[in-house]
Protein backbone atom coordinates (compact mmCIF):
# COMPACT_ATOMS: atom_id res chain seq x y z
CA UNK A 1 0.00 0.00 0.00
CA UNK A 2 2.81 2.37 0.91
CA UNK A 3 4.64 1.62 -2.33
CA UNK A 4 1.47 2.21 -4.34
CA UNK A 5 0.95 5.57 -2.64
CA UNK A 6 4.57 6.52 -3.25
CA UNK A 7 4.23 5.59 -6.93
CA UNK A 8 1.07 7.67 -7.25
CA UNK A 9 2.74 10.70 -5.70
CA UNK A 10 5.78 10.40 -7.97
CA UNK A 11 3.85 9.82 -11.21
CA UNK A 12 2.48 13.17 -12.48
CA UNK A 13 -0.52 11.75 -14.36
CA UNK A 14 -1.93 9.55 -11.58
CA UNK A 15 -3.21 12.39 -9.41
CA UNK A 16 -4.88 14.34 -12.26
CA UNK A 17 -6.50 11.17 -13.61
CA UNK A 18 -7.91 10.34 -10.17
CA UNK A 19 -9.17 13.93 -9.83
CA UNK A 20 -10.86 13.75 -13.24
CA UNK A 21 -12.56 10.45 -12.38
CA UNK A 22 -13.72 11.83 -9.02
CA UNK A 23 -15.12 15.00 -10.63
CA UNK A 24 -17.03 13.02 -13.25
CA UNK A 25 -18.43 10.69 -10.57
CA UNK A 26 -19.51 13.52 -8.27
CA UNK A 27 -21.22 15.55 -10.98
CA UNK A 28 -22.88 12.43 -12.40
CA UNK A 29 -24.41 11.68 -9.01
CA UNK A 30 -25.34 15.24 -8.05
CA UNK A 31 -26.83 16.49 -11.33
CA UNK A 32 -29.26 15.02 -13.84
CA UNK A 33 -27.78 16.75 -16.87
CA UNK A 34 -24.01 16.28 -16.63
CA UNK A 35 -23.89 12.85 -18.30
CA UNK A 36 -26.31 13.70 -21.08
CA UNK A 37 -24.94 13.35 -24.65
CA UNK A 38 -25.39 17.06 -25.32
CA UNK A 39 -23.40 18.12 -22.26
CA UNK A 40 -20.64 15.59 -22.83
CA UNK A 41 -20.33 16.79 -26.42
CA UNK A 42 -20.11 20.39 -25.18
CA UNK A 43 -17.36 19.50 -22.68
CA UNK A 44 -15.33 17.86 -25.45
CA UNK A 45 -15.78 20.83 -27.78
CA UNK A 46 -14.80 23.30 -25.06
CA UNK A 47 -11.62 21.34 -24.42
CA UNK A 48 -10.35 21.49 -28.00
CA UNK A 49 -9.01 25.05 -28.23
CA UNK A 50 -7.72 25.31 -24.66
CA UNK A 51 -6.27 21.81 -24.97
CA UNK A 52 -4.26 22.77 -28.05
CA UNK A 53 -3.09 26.02 -26.46
CA UNK A 54 -2.13 24.04 -23.35
CA UNK A 55 -0.08 21.64 -25.47
CA UNK A 56 2.08 24.50 -26.71
CA UNK A 57 2.17 25.91 -23.19
CA UNK A 58 3.38 22.52 -21.89
CA UNK A 59 6.37 22.50 -24.21
CA UNK A 60 7.38 25.97 -23.02
CA UNK A 61 6.82 25.26 -19.32
CA UNK A 62 8.88 22.07 -19.59
CA UNK A 63 11.83 24.35 -20.45
CA UNK A 64 11.06 26.42 -17.30
CA UNK A 65 9.43 29.16 -19.37
CA UNK A 66 5.88 30.46 -19.61
CA UNK A 67 3.72 32.00 -22.34
CA UNK A 68 1.14 34.63 -21.43
CA UNK A 69 0.46 35.53 -25.07
CA UNK A 70 -0.78 32.21 -26.48
CA UNK A 71 -4.46 33.15 -26.38
CA UNK A 72 -3.74 36.51 -28.00
CA UNK A 73 -1.75 34.85 -30.78
CA UNK A 74 -4.61 32.44 -31.47
CA UNK A 75 -7.10 35.32 -31.60
CA UNK A 76 -4.95 37.22 -34.10
CA UNK A 77 -4.76 34.03 -36.14
CA UNK A 78 -8.56 33.79 -36.28
CA UNK A 79 -8.82 37.43 -37.38
CA UNK A 80 -6.22 37.00 -40.12
CA UNK A 81 -7.92 33.88 -41.49
CA UNK A 82 -11.53 35.05 -41.31
CA UNK A 83 -10.95 38.62 -42.50
CA UNK A 84 -9.01 37.58 -45.59
CA UNK A 85 -11.73 35.13 -46.64
CA UNK A 86 -14.49 37.63 -45.82
CA UNK A 87 -12.83 40.12 -48.14
CA UNK A 88 -12.77 37.59 -50.97
CA UNK A 89 -9.43 35.89 -50.41
CA UNK A 90 -8.63 32.24 -51.00
CA UNK A 91 -9.48 30.12 -47.90
CA UNK A 92 -6.35 27.95 -48.22
CA UNK A 93 -4.14 31.04 -48.52
CA UNK A 94 -5.90 32.62 -45.54
CA UNK A 95 -5.38 29.50 -43.46
CA UNK A 96 -1.71 29.31 -44.40
CA UNK A 97 -1.20 33.01 -43.62
CA UNK A 98 -2.82 32.61 -40.20
CA UNK A 99 -0.57 29.67 -39.36
CA UNK A 100 2.51 31.57 -40.57
CA UNK A 101 1.64 34.66 -38.50
CA UNK A 102 1.20 32.59 -35.34
CA UNK A 103 4.44 30.71 -35.97
CA UNK A 104 6.37 33.94 -36.61
CA UNK A 105 5.09 35.40 -33.35
CA UNK A 106 6.32 32.29 -31.58
CA UNK A 107 9.67 32.78 -33.33
CA UNK A 108 9.91 36.40 -32.13
CA UNK A 109 9.17 35.38 -28.54
CA UNK A 110 11.69 32.56 -28.81
CA UNK A 111 14.42 34.84 -30.13
CA UNK A 112 13.89 37.31 -27.30
CA UNK A 113 14.02 34.53 -24.69
CA UNK A 114 16.67 32.24 -26.18
CA UNK A 115 19.00 34.68 -27.92
CA UNK A 116 18.71 37.81 -25.78
CA UNK A 117 18.14 35.97 -22.51
CA UNK A 118 15.07 38.00 -21.54
CA UNK A 119 12.71 36.51 -18.91
CA UNK A 120 9.85 34.57 -20.59
CA UNK A 121 7.30 36.16 -18.27
CA UNK A 122 8.28 39.69 -19.32
CA UNK A 123 8.60 38.85 -23.02
CA UNK A 124 5.22 37.16 -23.29
CA UNK A 125 3.50 39.72 -21.05
CA UNK A 126 4.61 42.41 -23.48
CA UNK A 127 3.59 40.26 -26.42
CA UNK A 128 0.15 39.77 -24.86
CA UNK A 129 -0.53 43.51 -24.97
CA UNK A 130 1.01 44.04 -28.41
CA UNK A 131 -0.77 41.13 -30.09
CA UNK A 132 -4.19 41.84 -28.61
CA UNK A 133 -3.89 45.49 -29.64
CA UNK A 134 -2.80 44.44 -33.11
CA UNK A 135 -5.85 42.20 -33.40
CA UNK A 136 -8.15 45.10 -32.57
CA UNK A 137 -6.37 47.46 -34.95
CA UNK A 138 -6.28 44.96 -37.83
CA UNK A 139 -9.93 44.01 -37.37
CA UNK A 140 -11.12 47.54 -36.75
CA UNK A 141 -12.55 46.23 -33.46
CA UNK A 142 -15.18 44.25 -35.37
CA UNK A 143 -15.80 40.55 -35.69
CA UNK A 144 -15.79 38.57 -38.93
CA UNK A 145 -18.08 35.63 -39.72
CA UNK A 146 -16.53 32.43 -41.01
CA UNK A 147 -17.69 31.94 -44.59
CA UNK A 148 -15.51 29.00 -45.59
CA UNK A 149 -16.03 25.28 -45.13
CA UNK A 150 -12.27 24.89 -44.85
CA UNK A 151 -12.00 27.26 -41.89
CA UNK A 152 -14.87 25.74 -39.91
CA UNK A 153 -13.97 22.15 -40.80
CA UNK A 154 -12.96 21.15 -37.26
CA UNK A 155 -16.42 22.04 -35.94
CA UNK A 156 -18.03 19.18 -37.87
CA UNK A 157 -17.87 15.54 -36.82
CA UNK A 158 -19.65 12.27 -36.18
CA UNK A 159 -22.04 10.99 -33.52
CA UNK A 160 -20.62 8.21 -31.35
CA UNK A 161 -23.07 6.76 -28.86
CA UNK A 162 -25.28 9.83 -29.22
CA UNK A 163 -22.39 12.19 -28.46
CA UNK A 164 -21.19 14.54 -31.21
CA UNK A 165 -17.43 14.10 -31.50
CA UNK A 166 -16.02 16.78 -33.79
CA UNK A 167 -13.07 16.36 -36.12
CA UNK A 168 -11.34 18.89 -33.89
CA UNK A 169 -11.45 16.37 -31.05
CA UNK A 170 -9.71 13.76 -33.20
CA UNK A 171 -7.10 16.35 -34.22
CA UNK A 172 -6.51 17.23 -30.56
CA UNK A 173 -5.97 13.58 -29.62
CA UNK A 174 -3.68 13.12 -32.61
CA UNK A 175 -1.57 16.13 -31.63
CA UNK A 176 -1.22 14.88 -28.06
CA UNK A 177 -0.28 11.38 -29.25
CA UNK A 178 2.33 12.83 -31.59
CA UNK A 179 3.95 15.06 -28.98
CA UNK A 180 3.84 12.32 -26.36
CA UNK A 181 5.91 10.22 -28.74
CA UNK A 182 8.25 13.10 -29.57
CA UNK A 183 8.88 13.99 -25.92
CA UNK A 184 9.39 10.44 -24.72
CA UNK A 185 11.07 8.73 -27.69
CA UNK A 186 13.25 11.32 -29.43
CA UNK A 187 16.43 13.19 -28.66
CA UNK A 188 14.68 16.54 -29.01
CA UNK A 189 12.21 15.54 -26.32
CA UNK A 190 15.00 14.46 -23.97
CA UNK A 191 16.76 17.76 -24.62
CA UNK A 192 13.63 19.67 -23.57
CA UNK A 193 13.49 17.86 -20.24
CA UNK A 194 17.22 18.31 -19.72
CA UNK A 195 17.06 22.05 -20.41
CA UNK A 196 14.12 22.42 -18.03
CA UNK A 197 15.85 20.48 -15.26
CA UNK A 198 19.26 22.16 -15.41
CA UNK A 199 20.15 24.32 -18.43
CA UNK A 200 23.82 24.68 -17.48
CA UNK A 201 24.25 20.94 -17.03
CA UNK A 202 22.47 20.40 -20.34
CA UNK A 203 24.88 22.80 -22.04
CA UNK A 204 27.91 21.01 -20.55
CA UNK A 205 26.63 17.70 -21.96
CA UNK A 206 26.60 19.16 -25.47
CA UNK A 207 22.94 20.21 -25.79
CA UNK A 208 22.39 23.47 -27.68
CA UNK A 209 20.17 25.10 -25.05
CA UNK A 210 19.37 28.22 -27.05
CA UNK A 211 18.37 26.26 -30.14
CA UNK A 212 16.21 23.91 -28.09
CA UNK A 213 14.38 26.75 -26.37
CA UNK A 214 13.92 28.61 -29.66
CA UNK A 215 12.50 25.51 -31.36
CA UNK A 216 10.00 25.08 -28.53
CA UNK A 217 8.63 28.60 -28.92
CA UNK A 218 8.38 28.23 -32.71
CA UNK A 219 6.49 24.94 -32.49
CA UNK A 220 4.27 26.36 -29.77
CA UNK A 221 3.45 29.27 -32.11
CA UNK A 222 2.41 26.80 -34.81
CA UNK A 223 0.18 25.02 -32.30
CA UNK A 224 -1.44 28.36 -31.42
CA UNK A 225 -2.18 28.83 -35.12
CA UNK A 226 -3.81 25.40 -35.22
CA UNK A 227 -5.82 26.40 -32.14
CA UNK A 228 -7.01 29.47 -34.07
CA UNK A 229 -8.20 27.20 -36.88
CA UNK A 230 -9.98 24.98 -34.37
CA UNK A 231 -11.57 28.05 -32.76
CA UNK A 232 -13.19 29.01 -36.06
CA UNK A 233 -14.83 25.59 -36.15
CA UNK A 234 -15.90 25.85 -32.52
CA UNK A 235 -17.50 29.31 -32.88
CA UNK A 236 -17.69 30.37 -36.57
CA UNK A 237 -16.94 34.00 -35.79
CA UNK A 238 -13.55 35.72 -35.44
CA UNK A 239 -13.81 38.19 -32.56
CA UNK A 240 -10.82 40.27 -31.36
CA UNK A 241 -12.24 40.16 -27.82
CA UNK A 242 -12.41 36.37 -27.65
CA UNK A 243 -10.31 34.05 -25.45
CA UNK A 244 -9.04 36.79 -23.15
CA UNK A 245 -8.45 34.31 -20.32
CA UNK A 246 -7.18 31.49 -22.55
CA UNK A 247 -3.59 32.04 -21.38
CA UNK A 248 -4.55 31.50 -17.75
CA UNK A 249 -6.78 28.53 -18.60
CA UNK A 250 -3.97 26.87 -20.55
CA UNK A 251 -1.53 27.40 -17.67
CA UNK A 252 -4.14 25.99 -15.30
CA UNK A 253 -4.53 22.87 -17.44
CA UNK A 254 -0.76 22.35 -17.56
CA UNK A 255 -0.24 22.81 -13.83
CA UNK A 256 -3.25 20.74 -12.76
CA UNK A 257 -2.01 18.06 -15.17
CA UNK A 258 1.15 17.63 -13.13
CA UNK A 259 3.71 19.60 -15.15
CA UNK A 260 6.10 21.55 -12.96
CA UNK A 261 6.24 25.31 -13.35
CA UNK A 262 9.93 24.98 -12.50
CA UNK A 263 10.55 22.98 -15.68
CA UNK A 264 11.84 19.54 -16.54
CA UNK A 265 9.00 17.50 -15.10
CA UNK A 266 5.61 16.60 -16.53
CA UNK A 267 3.76 14.92 -19.36
CA UNK A 268 1.50 16.08 -22.16
CA UNK A 269 -0.87 13.27 -21.17
CA UNK A 270 -1.27 15.04 -17.84
CA UNK A 271 -1.92 18.31 -19.66
CA UNK A 272 -4.75 16.73 -21.65
CA UNK A 273 -6.24 15.39 -18.42
CA UNK A 274 -5.80 18.83 -16.86
CA UNK A 275 -7.68 20.49 -19.74
CA UNK A 276 -10.51 17.99 -19.27
CA UNK A 277 -10.56 18.64 -15.51
CA UNK A 278 -10.92 22.39 -16.07
CA UNK A 279 -13.86 21.96 -18.44
CA UNK A 280 -15.52 19.15 -16.45
CA UNK A 281 -15.29 21.30 -13.34
CA UNK A 282 -16.81 24.32 -15.05
CA UNK A 283 -19.54 22.28 -16.71
CA UNK A 284 -20.40 20.36 -13.56
CA UNK A 285 -20.56 23.45 -11.38
CA UNK A 286 -22.69 25.20 -14.00
CA UNK A 287 -25.07 22.22 -14.10
CA UNK A 288 -25.24 22.39 -10.29
CA UNK A 289 -26.20 26.08 -10.46
CA UNK A 290 -22.97 27.38 -8.92
CA UNK A 291 -22.08 30.99 -9.71
CA UNK A 292 -19.19 31.41 -12.18
CA UNK A 293 -17.21 33.40 -9.61
CA UNK A 294 -17.16 30.37 -7.31
CA UNK A 295 -16.05 28.30 -10.28
CA UNK A 296 -13.03 30.58 -10.65
CA UNK A 297 -12.34 30.19 -6.93
CA UNK A 298 -12.42 26.40 -7.27
CA UNK A 299 -10.13 26.43 -10.30
CA UNK A 300 -7.68 28.82 -8.67
CA UNK A 301 -7.58 26.68 -5.54
CA UNK A 302 -6.73 23.63 -7.66
CA UNK A 303 -3.82 25.49 -9.23
CA UNK A 304 -2.39 26.52 -5.86
CA UNK A 305 -2.73 22.98 -4.53
CA UNK A 306 -1.10 21.54 -7.65
CA UNK A 307 1.87 23.94 -7.45
CA UNK A 308 2.22 23.23 -3.71
CA UNK A 309 2.29 19.48 -4.32
CA UNK A 310 4.86 19.96 -7.07
CA UNK A 311 7.06 21.92 -4.65
CA UNK A 312 6.83 19.08 -2.12
CA UNK A 313 7.68 16.49 -4.78
CA UNK A 314 10.64 18.59 -5.92
CA UNK A 315 12.04 18.57 -2.41
CA UNK A 316 11.53 14.82 -2.27
CA UNK A 317 13.31 14.32 -5.59
CA UNK A 318 10.25 12.98 -7.47
CA UNK A 319 10.78 11.69 -10.98
CA UNK A 320 9.18 13.27 -13.96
Amino acid sequence: MREALRYALRTPTVGPLAALAAAVLVFSLTTDTFMTPGNLSLVLQQTIVIGTLALGQSLIILTAGIDLANGAIAVLGTIVMAKLVFEGGNPAAALLLGLVVATLLGLVNGLLVARLGLPPFIVTLGALSVVYSTSRLYSGSRSYPVTSDLLDFWGHGVHLGGVLVTWGTFLLLGLYAFFWYVLTKTGWGRHIYAVGNAPESARLTGINVRRTVLSVYVIAGLLYGIAAWQALGRIPNADPNAYQTANLESITAVVIGGTSLFGGRGSVVGTLIGALIVNVLRSGLTQAGIDSLYQDVATGTLVVVAVGMDKVLRRGGGAR
